[in-house]
């Protein structure tokens, strides 16, 4: 299973949150052929980052660096996955977490996220919190 992972996914798994579920944990380290992060979630980092918001105690350069030294590939965003956002319903209206459904459906990767909406897609899904 090749996994997609949610922004806050990322950071949970960076900050070792307790919210990322034990499964969730050890299919991130050992059990997928393969963890991705999206530029789509290092945008919305970088964002976030900019805005000192509280929930985003890293910077983009920051999640990079930690992607690259757990050996996670970095995932463009790519006109295929602008064409497949543009089918998708309007179930979410954040334009992050649509980008990343478009991405984990083009790219046939598991998306990897606590957030409940993504169901609605069909998209392939594994709750973090588990």
């Amino acid at each position: 299973m090749r996994l997609l992972l949610d922004t806050h996914t990322a950071l949970w798994a960076i900050s070792d949150d307790p919210r990322l579920g034990a499964h969730s944990r050890d299919l991130i380290t050992t059990a997928a052929s393969g963890v991705l992060l999206s530029h789509v979630s290092i945008w919305e980092i970088a964002i976030k980052h900019a805005l000192t918001r509280s929930d985003m105690p890293l910077s983009a350069a920051q999640a990079i660096q930690w992607a690259e030294d757990c050996g996670f590939d970095l995932l463009p965003l790519e006109l295929p996955h602008l064409l497949t956002l543009e089918q998708l319903p309007l179930h979410h209206r954040d334009p992050f977490d649509r980008l990343l459904v478009a991405q984990s459906i083009r790219e046939s990767l598991t998306l990897l996220s606590a957030d409940g909406a993504f169901v609605a897609y069909g998209c392939p899904l594994w709750d973090a919190r588990h």
